[in-house]
């Protein structure tokens, strides 16, 4: 990957360098994690400051820090002024957090520690409580549309994408282009070496590639017995985008405990390919759902499960994979746990529900074409949350007959 390109989470990584706590930078494989580490070394050396980048995929290296934690100082040295660790992968450790805890309990005033792990599974797994108060995470996702424009050489466009989203019916020079490079960033998605590639087959290539080999060294490392229906499961569940997640259902299905697809999902989760938002609610008896619904953290890694690359306007799911791009933009907006959905046993829905408290914040309802949207559909929501703002976020507006994007 190009290192001139610089993703969001930098910026928010750099104001915490002045810190004692560990800088854990985490996500799917693929994302970006070593480059972030590139950059953040190359930023650090152009400051004058002291920086190590040692991978932990070096057998060598490896084996010596699991030997003992202080081995470290076989790599680096220490002095009067304050050094940066820069470590990628440090999943690959036998006990990570023994290692990040010693070095930090020890040599915090003296050293820095920055490092990268491949998913949040191994870090739950293996990262103690005793790291408890002395690191910061910092989840690093494929690249959003903004981000997606600057890798495509477009960020002059940024600027016209932001007025199509706050003004309905904007007109600018730039509007096909945005529309088509949005169509591609829902159809193919954002993993930063399938948006750097140019050719349209050779991004499918790409994307099987990362389906086939980064997720299964994912169920490998999980240990996954029966990889047969972890895959059907995420078939499934790319049908069920923006679903319910009827957890007995798909056990049925499957013909598997319900105890073997929570371990799935949540192995799915914490590697960061699909994400649940939870049902938004004041009166449990009245607004019965409990389940959550789910959604994948891309799109491109989505329609590799189901092997559909059409475009948009051609697709029986344009719906769901707007859906799941409005579920990506408020991921960047919000904490996830922010993120509800609102449902009743009779059926009434709202798609997305930020609250700011149980009386006060948004509510937003996606529509492939903003006409299907009908205001009088939601009078029970309205009479309950008074205090929630509805709007309708879609692909098409319906003030103009051309394709708006209207998100």
């Amino acid at each position: 990957m190009d290192i001139m390109f610089e993703r969001r989470i930098l910026i928010k990584i750099r104001k915490n360098l002045d810190s004692e706590q560990i800088i854990v930078i985490t996500g799917a494989r693929q994302t970006g994690k070593t480059t972030i580490l590139e950059q953040l070394n190359s930023f650090l050396k152009k400051k004058g400051e002291i920086a190590y980048l040692i991978t932990l995929e070096e057998p060598g290296i490896l084996n010596a820090l699991n030997e003992h934690p202080e081995n470290i100082f076989r790599y680096i040295t220490t002095g009067s002024k304050k050094i940066y660790l820069l470590l990628d992968e440090v999943q690959y450790l036998t006990d990570p957090s023994n290692f990040l805890k010693l070095i930090y309990d020890k040599y915090k005033k003296q050293i820095k520690i920055i490092t990268t792990g491949s998913s949040a599974f191994y870090i739950d797994r293996k990262f103690s409580d005793s790291l408890a108060g002395r690191k910061r995470i910092f989840e690093l996702y494929p690249l959003d549309f903004e981000e997606f424009l600057v890798f495509r050489r477009h960020e002059d466009l940024i600027s016209d994408w932001n007025e199509i989203r706050k003004r309905s019916g904007y007109i600018s020079s730039g509007r096909h282009l945005i529309q088509s490079l949005f169509d591609e960033y829902l159809i193919f998605g954002g993993y930063p070496a399938v948006v750097l590639e140019n050719d349209m087959e050779e991004k499918k290539t790409i994307l099987k590639d990362l389906f086939s080999s980064y997720l299964k060294r994912d169920v490998l490392e999980a240990g996954i017995q029966n990889q047969d229906k972890f895959y059907v499961l995420m078939a499934l569940l790319a049908h069920q985008c923006g679903s319910l997640l009827n957890i007995n259902e798909l056990a049925n299905t499957l013909r598997i405990s319900v105890t073997a697809v929570e371990n799935y999902i949540y192995i799915l989760r914490k590697c960061f390919h699909v994400s649940l938002i939870r049902p938004f609610y004041t009166n449990i008896r009245k607004e019965l759902t409990r389940m959550p619904k789910i959604y994948f953290n891309d799109t491109g890694f989505r329609n590799v499960i189901i092997s559909q690359f059409i475009p948009v306007l051609q697709r029986t799911d344009r719906g769901v994979i707007v859906e799941n791009y409005v579920y990506i933009r408020l991921r960047q907006l919000h904490e996830t746990d922010q993120i509800k959905y609102w449902r009743t046993s009779d059926g009434n829905e709202v798609d997305f529900i930020i609250p700011e408290n149980n009386s006060k914040g948004s509510a937003i309802e996606v529509k492939f074409d903003k006409s299907e949207f009908r205001l009088s559909k939601y009078k029970k929501f309205n009479a309950l949350y008074p205090g929630f703002k509805l709007t309708c976020r879609s692909y098409i507006s319906d003030n103009n007959s051309d394709n708006i994007i209207g998100l």
